[in-house]
């Protein structure tokens, strides 16, 4: 199970060079962009297609090969394999047929957006691409409102500005999160705000709906305590002379660790 890069070709390991150079074979999501991956590393190898529309049927061929005595690396398009992507049958008809699978660390989306977003990583979780037909992914979304953890989406350059209004939709205007486009590309962008100030970012300018994305989003404020400590309430005071509640309350949430939806109550007087 080799991760390849996500963006930046410079990011593949050492290992997983010598890996994809000493295989047998190599099993990816698309052969096309596998083999400008290897050609870029003067590797020539024996590739098999392994996808989503045939992954049902090449199973069985690819485990003969392994149960022959040759070696496999199964590779993404980009990223650590099985994660939104292809491969789980073949690994579990491995594992059944007792034999060895292995991984191959290396760059993964998620946890590059997470290290990067400025948002608490130490619980979440990852929901995948919505779904495509809006009414499901606003009902998806609905059901995630009051998760406490931080929440990771991919999302396609087709459908971000969609899913953000949803996200503001079901979670709120205040909500705040991360649009993380292009990782690790010449491109890459990272935007903190509140999903209203998202929306409005995305709206204003088309083109940058354009590339890759990945979205992190705070998990829902816990318990809102019934007043805030009096060292909260100075830094909240004078942040509040200068700015508007919502801004002054996402400020003092950063400085202070307090919740922010508590800071904000306490802006507008409840």
């Amino acid at each position: 199970m080799v991760a390849t890069p996500i963006g930046n070709l410079n990011d593949i390991s050492a290992r997983a060079l010598e890996v994809l150079a000493k295989v047998d074979r190599v099993a990816a999501e698309d052969t096309r962009r596998t083999r400008q991956l290897l050609t870029h590393f003067g590797i020539r190898q024996t590739l098999h297609a392994l996808h989503d529309h045939n992954e049902a049927s090449q199973v069985a061929s690819l485990l003969d090969h392994l149960r022959d005595g040759q070696t496999l690396a199964l590779v993404s398009d980009a990223g650590t394999p099985l994660i939104s992507d292809p491969g789980f049958r073949l690994v579990r008809g491995a594992r059944l047929a007792g034999l060895g699978v292995s991984p191959v660390p290396g760059a993964s989306s998620i946890m590059a957006a997470l290290s990067a977003a400025g948002v608490p990583a130490e619980r979440f979780v990852f929901e995948g691409f919505l779904s495509a037909r809006a009414t499901a992914r606003q009902a998806r979304l609905v059901q995630l409102k009051q998760e406490p953890r931080t929440l990771v989406f991919f999302e396609s350059c087709h459908r971000i500005a969609g899913t953000v209004a949803d996200l503001r939709a079901a979670f709120g205007d205040q909500r705040e999160a991360v649009i993380c486009r292009e990782l690790t590309k010449v491109h890459e962008e990272f935007q903190l705000r509140t999903l209203h100030e998202l929306q409005a970012w995305i709206d204003s300018h088309p083109e940058r709906c354009r590339g890759e994305f990945v979205i992190v989003v705070c998990g829902a404020e816990a318990n809102i305590p019934d007043v805030l400590d009096p060292e909260v309430q100075r830094v909240l005071s004078l942040l509040l002379a200068e700015l508007p509640p919502a801004r002054a309350a996402t400020l003092a949430a950063r400085i202070t660790g307090c919740s922010r939806k508590a800071l904000y109550a306490t802006a507008i007087g409840r």
